[in-house]
């Protein structure tokens, strides 16, 4: 390959840029590139010109780099050479090519082929452009050697010498691609690939050919001063296709593109009763109507269709109400003219605003977010589309030259089939009829091939197509409804980011579900800033569309749309904003110093403790306080971005060194530097502590998937070791954040290998998701602890995850969910798709798996989250969640009453000890026969029920509630609002959470049944013995509410059984114990489900794919496996033993002691999870048969006879087997001599052990 010096073609100082043409072309081989990269005009001197031309067959990469001195990377020139600013306001080009033979330097010359060597060539240049198969450089003047850069290196050289080069060169560069592009058109798209490292500070756009690469993460501009700037991602182009168009996307032929209205024949007609009707009103001068009619009629861009549909009237109205706002403004003293009208009814509306193309509107009307907000973005069962246009010409008058006229009409949709399946994707049964009547033969084929996409994927479709003679460009965005409230008018921020506009905008809706946006886009060339050009923008913003999608109307919008902060920065400026709520350290060194003073074991002291935590806590810091003080400091929020992004948005395989280094002009700071830098720039304490919390998300991550390039959500996975110990003592072992544009979510566990329940938390009112949100952290910690501790009996520890749907979000459980599971495997899964999923930094470092199950309203969604993992290929996805339906292998909990059955042996056992005839003791549950602990306690009690309380409100006869209506209830899983009030007695009532002033027969009356349904369980009603919550909110019994249960110094209801999770605080139980009264808290009674789960999870890793299928999967026919069947009855079994020998225990040694039972129920937790982990780390395992002998009896008898366990050990992973052993040996020991045993007392223990196991 030569690199060779064109003719002369200019000495002066107007040069133009002339392609030279080096060889003849075939026009097989044409494509066009790029006619301007960054400067449009040569030098203003007089130089000497010359192009130089390559072929472009021939270039291994192309970078363009814009000239800053100070912050230029030592690649570009030699170590020594020092810069000055004579060329800063040109460019640098920089050549990757194969070693060649001659360079425009005489003096620069090698012999030979090089093999694998490279040449990194570097000048400033003013034009580049590529015409047929030739890249053409115009140069800048050139003084001496020293302004052209050089190196030479080989890839051997590369990963110990030459680190930068390696990322430069791995950089590859596509046409826009995701995960529908890849799908849709594989034959045309590449594979996509952002994994290179480019120094930050340099805003770069780089060429290179196809030829593939390594996948790497990339990383671009990441520091850029304030204002109207693309975000820092890096721009990405190829080496066209030999049949394509230069840039990978389709073209579209103009006269086919879009929507051809049908033409209405009558417009002539109107047109004459309209200009009949305004001269008759007299509001518009009569030499003025023409032109009003004219300009309305013909300039606005207005298809025919509004015509067609609105009554004369209505256009009459229209015309004067412009004509009106035109005068209106003639007297404002800046003489602009602001046309502002809006027109809205139920299933109609029209907006026509004034804008300048390429600006957000910030203040105003805003009528695309009212559009959204009554139109788009409701719950209602009616759907809109809409159409937009923008005027082709602008405004006339003073100061108008630049603004124009924007108009937006509302359609209710007429479906052709208003419920189609959910997957039926042909557009003659799910599109609307004005689309049908409407749109192209081109358009629908477009839309059908992106709507076949979007019904199976969780996220977005992005297509994006050039139009034929059209310096204009198609964007398409598919995806499904409602799942991404507030996009449409956050699609216009992005691309005014970019300096772009739109001509015509339309959002259709079809009956499947699905939304699509499509967006025609275009320089807008009112601007005066500078913006790349449209190719590079376009790609960004298809780039940026995804991150939008997670969260389309962050907290910090407006300052993304007035250009003080980019997407990126005010997106994760939202997501800081999300945990600061959650981990300001809010209680300070005062409350550390207050628990120290006092004694929390004396309850005074506790009940000071609790109320002062609490208060601080939610009065200290609100969330729109937190908010305010981040708003007030975006150049804060940029600098530990830089900090955020320098970190995650870089790395390559195989090279260690995560980052390269900071720009030597300093912007992207230390983390001392950003401490004081925050501290020189906030004004009080509050702002430090807010803005320090950011500098703890940064340092406490260790993987995100921020980056990835198609995601639903936003995932960050962190070390949690920054939660201070006085308010968590027992340390979290993972933590993950997820947020979503519906919710926001954690998942915490305890141990590496943890299982535990994911829960959806639903708000009634906007004061219930505050309280909630609050609580979030603290309830999701509190029931990870108390999976901990009730995991004792099996391998997995403790974990729990919490979905928090937002306060308008309340019906988007099942979406919320997806997100989070998903956005959750990001970070689970290794990259599989290049462009689609990337690799991400990981600090972390280690494989990691999690195992979860069913919670509170997430039961229907478990079969999605097991088929999901195996669609993503999750090599575990048959034991990420138990709890799954029968025909993937599942045992539901819900189903064979699994938690029910634990809860029952407790209950049953306080009966046993006392002697007590279950028919007489009189019950109290909350959660009612709708829910699954509830309907199974009902459905397996013989007990007398005198009340129940469940979410639709309060059920009570003290005569006893007729337990077969109950059970009816129950088999059917229905509230008590069902129930049959005949079947009460008189003295029985029902009040319901809706009713206000209810009478009760004794005369009460309740005002709020609401208030009633929320506190009966705090009523001294005298009508229970035994009290068995089976739902509820965590703490509903606190220290300050627990007192209410106990009078004159006796607790109210003897026996409690806390089935429902965290329902009673500890304070609380001790309180209650101390009142005599008989409880046993959850950590020990509802531990069957999870036991369950393991024993679920054990078998899918016992049998093999085939074996699993057989003998664990109900088939379609709806029958179980005669092993399956049999199998649920010895997991069952397993439940009810291991809840008794935990109830004897602790009954055992409370009668010993005198310890409350609540007390020892975490002793004994804490006793075999110890013991337990010394036992998996001891040389006890290495002793053959012992551990075959401790397998062969912790294992179940059905799994050892099917399977064998010579074959159990070899499938199922050596550290789970470790596991059971552990756990196995250390819950019996424990059980059988107590949390505090003798010295000799293990050893007696293990002595019996290990001699049965040499006898057998």
């Amino acid at each position: 390959m030569k690199l060779t010096m064109g003719k002369t073609i200019y000495n002066g100082p107007s040069a133009a840029t002339v392609a030279v043409a080096t060889t003849a072309i075939p026009p097989s081989l044409y494509c066009s590139f790029i006619e301007s990269i960054f400067c449009p005009t040569p030098p203003a001197s007089p130089a000497l010109l010359r192009v130089w031309t390559i072929p472009l067959d021939s270039i291994y990469a192309v970078q363009i780099v814009p000239y800053r001195p100070v912050a230029l990377a030592p690649l570009i020139f030699p170590a020594k050479e020092k810069q000055t600013n004579k060329h800063a306001s040109h460019q640098r080009i920089v050549l990757y090519l194969p070693a060649i033979n001659a360079c425009p330097w005489n003096s620069i010359s090698l012999a030979g082929t090089l093999g694998n060597q490279y040449i990194v060539l570097s000048f400033f240049y003013t034009h580049a452009y590529a015409h047929d198969t030739t890249l053409h450089i115009v140069p800048y003047r050139l003084k001496s050697k020293r302004d052209t850069g050089y190196q030479r290196f080989t890839t051997a050289d590369l990963p110990a010498k030459t680190q930068q080069y390696q990322l430069f060169l791995n950089y590859v560069l596509s046409p826009i691609n995701t995960d529908s592009m890849a799908a849709a058109q594989p034959q045309q798209f590449p594979t996509y690939d952002e994994a290179s490292y480019f120094p930050p500070e340099e805003d770069m756009a780089t060429i290179s050919s196809s030829s593939p690469r390594s996948p790497n993460k990339f990383v671009d501009q990441i520091i850029r001063t304030p204002g109207r700037q693309p975000s820092p991602q890096p721009t990405h182009f190829s080496i066209p296709y030999r049949n394509g168009n230069g840039n990978g996307h389709r073209v579209l032929r103009s006269a086919t593109v879009g929507y051809v209205a049908p033409e209405f024949k009558g417009k002539k007609a109107q047109m004459t009763q309209v200009r009949e009707q305004i001269k008759a009103a007299k509001w518009i001068p009569e030499e003025l109507i023409d032109a009003q009619l004219e300009w309305f009629y013909n300039e606005l861009g207005i298809d025919d269709v509004y015509f067609q549909t609105e009554s004369v009237e209505a256009v009459v109205s229209n015309i004067t109400s412009l004509y009106a706002a035109k005068v209106a403004a003639y007297a404002r003293e800046d003489k602009r003219q602001e046309i502002r009208l809006d027109m809205e009814s139920s299933g109609h509306a029209i907006y026509i605003d004034t804008s300048e193309p390429g600006i957000s509107t910030i203040g105003g009307p805003r009528y695309e977010h009212r559009l959204e907000a009554k139109y788009l973005d409701t719950s209602s069962s009616k759907t809109f589309r809409v159409e937009s246009f923008r005027s082709p010409g602008n405004l006339n008058g003073p100061g108008l030259s630049k603004t124009s006229m924007r108009c937006y009409f509302v359609y209710e949709c007429q479906f052709v089939d208003s419920n189609p399946s959910p997957n039926e994707t042909r557009l003659e049964v799910i599109s609307d009829r004005m689309f049908l009547s409407k749109s192209t033969k081109n358009t629908k084929q477009i839309y059908s091939e992106i709507i076949e996409l979007a019904v199976s994927r969780t996220g977005p479709v992005i297509e994006v197509f050039d139009i034929e003679d059209s310096n204009e460009k198609r964007l398409v965005v598919a995806f499904r409804r409602r799942t991404a409230l507030g996009m449409f008018s956050a699609l216009s921020d992005l691309y005014h980011s970019y300096g772009v506009t739109s001509s015509r905008k339309y959002v259709e809706q079809f009956s499947n579900g699905i939304t699509v946006m499509s967006l025609y886009l275009k320089p807008a060339t009112n601007l005066s800033k500078s913006f790349p050009p449209l190719e590079q923008s376009i790609h960004q913003i298809t780039k940026e569309i995804s991150l939008l999608y997670c969260i389309p109307q962050n907290k910090f919008q407006s300052l993304f749309a007035s250009g003080r902060l980019s997407l990126q920065e005010t997106i994760y400026g939202h997501c800081v904003w999300v945990f600061v709520q959650h981990f300001l350290n809010r209680l300070g060194s005062e409350y550390a110093s207050l628990v120290s003073a006092l004694d929390p074991s004396i309850s005074l002291h506790a009940e000071i403790l609790s109320t002062i935590k609490r208060r601080l806590r939610t009065e200290t810091f609100t969330s729109d306080y937190i908010l305010e003080i981040i708003s007030d400091h975006p150049e804060l929020v940029r600098s530990l971005y830089a900090s955020f992004a320098n970190t995650h948005l870089t790395v390559a395989p195989g090279f260690e060194d995560r980052s390269g280094p900071p720009s030597p002009s300093g912007e992207v700071y230390s983390d001392t530097e950003l401490k004081s830098l925050i501290s020189r720039t906030v004004s009080n304490e509050h702002e430090e502590m807010v803005m320090t919390a950011f500098r703890i998300f940064n340092n406490s991550l260790l993987k995100t998937n921020f980056y990835t390039p198609t995601k639903v959500a936003l995932a960050f996975r962190f070390n949690p070791s920054f939660l201070p110990e006085i308010e968590y003592p027992q340390p979290l072992y993972g933590m993950f954040l997820v947020i979503t544009s519906e919710s926001r979510g954690f998942h915490l566990r305890f141990r590496d290998i943890a299982r535990g329940g994911i829960r959806i938390v639903k708000s009634r009112n906007r004061e219930a998701y505050s309280i909630n949100a609050r609580s979030m952290f603290d309830e999701n910690y509190g029931l990870a602890n108390t999976q901990q501790r009730k995991n004792k009996d099996i391998p997995e520890g403790g974990s729990k995850g919490v979905i928090l749907l937002d306060a308008n979000q309340q019906d988007k459980g099942s979406v919320a969910f997806e997100k989070y599971i998903d956005s959750i495997m990001d970070l689970l899964l290794p990259p599989a798709s290049p462009g689609i999923k990337n690799p991400i930094v990981d600090l972390y470092g280690k494989q990691e798996i999690l195992f979860m199950g069913p919670d509170e309203n997430t039961a229907d969604l478990v079969d999605w989250a097991t088929e999901h993992a195996r669609k993503r290929n999750a090599p575990w996805w048959k034991s990420f969640f138990t709890g799954k339906s029968p025909k993937l292998g599942g045992i539901p909990h819900d189903a064979y009453g699994m938690t029910t059955l634990s809860v029952r042996e407790y209950v049953k056992g306080i009966y046993r000890k006392l002697e007590l005839d279950p028919s007489k003791v009189r019950k109290m549950q909350t959660g009612g026969p709708d829910g699954d602990l509830g309907s199974n306690e009902i459905l397996l009690s013989n007990e007398t029920y005198t009340s129940i309380v469940d979410g639709s409100g309060v059920l009570v006869d003290p005569q006893g509630i007729n337990l077969e209506e109950l059970k009816r209830l129950a088999t059917k899983r229905v509230m008590i609002s069902e129930f049959d009030m005949s079947k009460l007695s008189s003295e029985g009532y029902r009040v319901l959470v809706d009713e206000v002033n209810v009478k009760l027969p004794n005369g009460d009356v309740i005002s709020n049944g609401t208030t009633f349904r929320n506190t009966f369980h705090l009523r001294q009603t005298d009508l229970t013995d035994c009290f068995v919550p089976c739902g509820g909110r965590p703490a509903a019994i606190d220290l300050s509410s627990v007192n209410k249960l106990i009078k004159d110094g006796k607790s109210t209801i003897p026996y409690i059984v806390e089935g429902a999770n965290l329902f009673i605080t500890q304070d609380a139980k001790l309180r209650l114990e101390a009142a005599g009264c008989i409880l046993y808290k959850d950590a020990s009674a509802n531990k069957g489900g999870v036991t369950s789960s393991s024993l679920e999870v054990l078998a899918s890793l016992s049998f093999d794919d085939q074996g699993f299928v057989e003998n664990m999967c109900v088939g379609n026919n709806g029958q179980a496996p005669e092993f399956y069947k049999a199998y649920v009855r010895e997991v069952q079994e397993i439940i009810k033993n291991n809840a008794r020998l935990e109830f004897e225990a602790i009954w055992r040694e409370h009668e010993e002691t005198k310890i409350p039972r609540s007390t020892l129920s975490d002793t004994l937790s804490v006793a075999i999870t110890k013991l337990d982990e010394e036992l998996q780390n001891s040389d006890l395992w290495k002793d053959e048969k012992l551990r075959k002998s401790v397998l062969q009896d912790a294992l179940p008898q059905l799994l050892l006879e099917k399977i064998g366990l010579e074959t159990i050990m070899e499938r199922v992973p050596d550290n789970y087997l470790r596991a059971i052993f552990g756990s196995y040996l250390a819950s019996r020991f424990v059980y059988e001599v107590g949390s505090s045993p003798g010295q000799f007392a293990f050893f007696d223990f293990m002595s019996k052990r290990m001699a049965n196991a040499k006898s057998n």
